[in-house]
């Protein structure tokens, strides 16, 4: 049974006559008689009485043409979902962000995209950045943005946006060197939190060793990190975005400590397949990068 015969049935049905059938479907009458013959043949049942040049619903095609119209309806429904759906007219897009990512830049941006598409429903998800390079490789989302840079072969990435890294702490503190570093207390992210991993290479690339430092404390997010420097127990090294707000009411103070801008970036599967939502979303990004 094909959704073809099924139209043809309904139009029949409607018309109780087959060749007025045939006209409103652009088709012969012979296909339209061949149709409904392979129906009532296939299902050994006959759909319709002959009576002379008429033809009437038997009980069994009075009952049938309720189910067809309802699998034609569902049909339709469905070519039409499909087409909204390539037309960003409804759908879910998967992102997944890094920590300082999805708390400070991202909101923004995400607000733009649904201005743009408002049958698209967002589904974020936060992750370090490792992880959410992972969720990106299995799957899980179609699009991810990190800090930093991931050396994954199977993702493609591409520069967003950036941030700069600031050296924080509760009290003014002088002269910043080798010696500070390794004195002072620091209150870090996890490993595999793009947070952390620059600042390691922030240090590796003026000779500093990252394992000297004297690790007071492991947080498992930027807020909670800023909020242990604020009581006193140590510095850290977060994004502009995350401790603006406290160095501007005092509760944290800056040092002197220069660190080049770090960089956001978006990542993709090379060979997943691409929705019509997460290209529009790349390209969104592309146009908003700063």
């Amino acid at each position: 049974m094909t959704l073809e015969q099924l139209r043809i049935f309904v139009a029949v049905a409607q018309r109780q006559h087959v060749t007025r059938a045939a006209e409103a479907l652009n088709i012969t009458q012979s296909a339209a008689s061949n149709a409904i013959a392979a129906l009532e043949k296939q299902h050994g049942t006959q759909l319709f009485h002959r009576i002379g040049r008429r033809i009437e619903l038997t009980e069994a095609g009075t009952m049938f043409l309720g189910e067809a119209r309802a699998v034609l309806d569902r049909a339709s429904a469905a070519e039409l979902a499909l087409a909204e759906y390539g037309e960003l007219k409804r759908g879910t897009l998967r992102v997944v962000a890094s920590q300082t990512v999805a708390s400070y830049w991202l909101p923004g941006r995400l607000a733009a995209f649904r201005a743009r598409h408002p049958g698209i429903s967002i589904e974020l998800s936060i992750d370090n950045s490792e992880g959410a390079a992972r969720r990106v490789l299995d799957g899980t989302a179609e699009l991810g943005v990190v800090e930093g840079a991931i050396d994954e072969p199977a993702l493609a990435s591409w520069t967003v946006g950036e941030d700069r890294m600031l050296l924080v702490t509760s009290s003014p503190v002088g002269k910043v060197d080798d010696d500070w570093l390794r004195s002072a207390r620091w209150i870090v992210r996890e490993q595999g939190s793009g947070t952390r991993s620059t600042f390691e290479e922030i240090l590796r690339a003026r000779g500093f060793d990252p394992r000297e430092l004297r690790i007071a404390m492991v947080m498992p997010s930027n807020e909670a990190v800023r909020s242990a420097v604020e009581a006193g127990a140590g510095v850290a090294v977060l994004s502009e975005f995350v401790v603006r707000r406290a160095l501007a009411t005092g509760e944290l103070h800056r040092l002197e400590f220069p660190m080049p801008a770090r960089p956001f970036h978006a990542l993709r599967h090379k060979e997943r397949y691409r929705t019509r939502a997460a290209d529009a979303m790349a390209d969104l990004l592309r146009e908003t990068r700063k």
